[in-house]
């Protein structure tokens, strides 16, 4: 590939991103302040709002941050990213890991939308899952604010390079909300097929964010600004001018 532009001369050149710089122990605590700002911004505006979140570990200090804010929580929405097709009561679920780390309290009064039923065994087959968390998305609309993850492999939502059919759920264009996405073979750090959000519906919401944090990531991150691939999903939503995108940096 070439050595890789320094991440400042790239991000000079992606003037339409927003880029914030905050230190490492308070990052989940500015980052909630936004999020909720902006979610009250659209309560005022629209009476509800919608806020769609990305699960496994590194949300988690965001989420028990976010939960003190003072917001109007019975007027929030809540959806997933992406999902794994496993129970809810299981420990990869990312409805359980919301449950647990950002509905307590106060926030307990906002609406979680799952992917994945959380009362219902066994779990229906992938594709209905699949078809009824599509519905689900359309019917609410755009995310007022969404808050993405990359990995060190450059995935973005469970949209992961050389997955089958990833060209089509990083269609733009497509008028799917959510697909079902699983690696064959599958590897060891992924072992569950996944619901997803597609790029299409990533990019109908009003604002992402993409906190990135952690050198493997940051690699991930300089390769990605250099031009959109597939191999690296992410590199499609830092492109793109359609809409907002916020970077949050550790400094």
């Amino acid at each position: 590939m070439g050595a890789v532009e320094p991440l400042q001369n790239l991000l000079a050149r992606h003037g339409h991103l927003q880029v914030y710089r905050v230190a490492a122990a308070q990052l989940a605590t500015e980052l909630a302040r936004d999020i909720a700002g902006r979610l009250q911004q659209a309560i005022h505006a629209r009476g509800v709002a919608v806020l769609s979140v990305s699960g496994g570990k590194s949300p988690i200090a965001l989420f028990e941050a976010l939960r003190q804010q003072p917001l109007d929580w019975s007027k929030l929405h809540i959806t997933l990213v992406d999902e794994r097709y496993v129970p809810a009561t299981h420990e990869a679920s990312n409805t359980l890991l919301v449950r647990t780390h950002l509905l307590q309290g106060p926030a307990a009064r906002a609406r979680l939308h799952a992917m994945v039923p959380e009362l219902n065994l066994p779990l229906p087959p992938l594709p209905t899952l699949v078809q009824n968390a599509d519905a689900d998305l359309h019917a609410l609309g755009p995310a007022d604010v969404m808050v993405l993850g990359v990995g060190a492999d450059g995935h973005t939502a469970s949209l992961f390079p050389a997955a089958p059919r990833l060209a089509a759920a990083l269609d733009p264009r497509s008028p799917q909300a959510c697909v079902g996405m699983a690696l064959d073979p599958p590897p060891a750090a992924a072992p569950h097929a996944r619901l997803t959000q597609t790029l299409a519906q990533i990019l109908r919401s009003r604002h992402l964010i993409l906190p990135v944090t952690g050198d493997d990531k940051l690699a991930a991150l300089q390769q990605a600004l250099r031009e959109p691939t597939d191999r690296l999903p992410v590199s499609h939503l830092l492109h793109q001018q359609h809409t907002p995108l916020a970077l949050w940096l550790t400094a």
